[in-house]
């Protein structure tokens, strides 16, 4: 076996197969027979390092990576996954998921408790949409000795979509000391610099050929800072954001800005040799490349990207009929909690009927832009009067200081699900609450 890479042993396989098979058996007994499984996913917790100064030697963290070594873990909308998770970390953990919206074993907190070290875990997740999705760890921060890199999961569209290259640009930031630790975020940084990666790579290039058609799946990765990510003398089209399908528009000046944890999907003409350049809010950096080596020939010119196909989000929203809650985010006395003292024995921040629409005004008191995260519905940031709201969908929102956003959703997911605020500011503790839908 290659050093590093986790192959289940006999033991763990057949724990495994005892907890699917037992989900079949409960299913059968209860009048039909479950599902069938449709793919599998291995992945574990574990240490690793990465080359981030040249000076330096490599960098310790831990990481959520497929045991096959792969950097991304692809799938099909409508697939229904066996999970196997192993926790090689010194810590209880849990795969967290962003976009999946399937479930108690989406949400640790709240469906599940974590996999004590050394532990082999099983479960079952489906794969309900297709879409760019994010597993890492981050609300098990308070634990962690080390930073984490998240884990970009793909979910295929059932229907083919016509791109030549479909790539993944994991946007990565870390706070080195001086000697090339890296500090784990929710702590001070004191002394340490930032410094951003793609792929783990801190000077990024990416080869096309001219007139090739590339599908960008860009993941802000990082944990507490909001980034631009621009690439020169292209336009690029985005075609979804946080995993959903979006009426397809031009980024403004070819750059697009996301919160932590936030993804969007892009379709590119590949032109030119291009700098790829990422903002942080105080300065503007080369970080990439786009190279491009050759000319594609096409017999057929290139048409206009047409919409991805649909995830069956409802087409329209009551706001008329809409349960309306104020949100104060993070607010010291507004019910808000670490997620290592969370407990849904708490209060909710609101409860909610099936098939209501719910329009929640969300406020940053905060000195400091604040990251807002919906688990279990996706949802419509509504223009300011409530009369409308944009042609895309959201789980992810970065709300500046003093300021209220209003979002609206339709409550199809019953149970019990968490919203998260952090602000941006790499020593702010994360804190969760959560809602229901009943």
């Amino acid at each position: 076996m290659t050093p590093g890479i986790f192959e289940p042993n006999r033991r763990e396989l057949l724990a495994g197969l005892g907890v699917a098979l037992g989900a079949s058996a409960g299913g059968l007994m209860a009048g039909g027979a479950a599902p069938a499984v449709t793919a599998q996913i291995a992945l574990q917790a574990r240490t690793t390092s990465l080359a981030l100064k040249p000076d330096r030697p490599p960098t310790p963290i831990w990481e959520l990576a497929a045991a096959s070594h792969l950097r991304d873990v692809r799938l099909r909308r409508g697939d229904r996954c066996e999970l196997v998770f192993r926790n090689d970390l010194p810590v209880p953990l849990a795969p967290v998921w962003y976009g999946l919206n399937s479930g108690a074993p989406t949400d640790p907190l709240r469906g599940r408790a974590p996999a004590p070290p050394n532990a082999v875990e099983t479960s079952i997740i489906s794969m309900l949409n297709a879409g760019t999705l994010l597993a890492d760890f981050r609300l098990f921060e308070d634990d962690q000795k080390q930073p984490v890199r998240p884990l970009p999961v793909i979910v295929a569209e059932s229907s083919p979509v016509t791109v030549d290259r479909d790539v993944v640009l994991l946007i990565e930031e870390w706070r080195l000391r001086p000697d090339g630790t890296a500090v784990p975020p929710g702590q001070a940084p004191k002394d340490a610099m930032p410094l951003y990666t793609i792929n783990g790579q801190t000077s990024f290039e990416h080869s096309a050929m001219g007139n090739q058609r590339l599908r960008l799946r860009l993941i802000n990765g990082s944990q507490r800072t909001v980034l631009a990510i621009k690439l020169e003398s292209h336009d690029v089209q985005v075609m979804a954001l946080d995993g959903q399908p979006a009426e397809p528009f031009s980024a403004r000046n070819g750059a697009l800005v996301l919160a932590p944890g936030a993804r969007a999907d892009a379709f590119v003409d590949a032109a030119t040799s291009a700098a790829l350049l990422l903002h942080d809010g105080k300065e503007a950096r080369q970080v990439g490349r786009l190279k491009i080596s050759g000319q594609l020939d096409r017999r057929v010119p290139l048409m206009p990207a047409q919409p991805l196909p649909p995830n069956d989000l409802p087409e329209k929203l009551d706001l008329k009929g809409a349960l309306r809650f104020d949100v104060a985010l993070g607010a010291a006395d507004a019910g808000w909690a670490r997620p290592a003292s969370f407990s849904t024995a708490s209060a909710p921040i609101f409860r909610a009927g099936t098939g209501r629409t719910v329009v929640l005004a969300v406020k940053n008191s905060a000195p400091v832009t604040t990251v807002f995260h919906l688990h279990g519905h996706p949802f419509r940031l509504l223009d300011r009067l409530d009369d409308g709201w944009k042609p895309y969908w959201l789980d992810t929102l970065a709300i500046e200081p003093g300021q209220i956003q209003r979002i609206a959703f339709a409550a199809t997911a019953p149970g019990q699900w968490l919203i998260e605020s952090v602000a941006t500011d790499w020593a702010a503790p994360r804190l969760v609450r959560w809602y229901a839908v009943e």
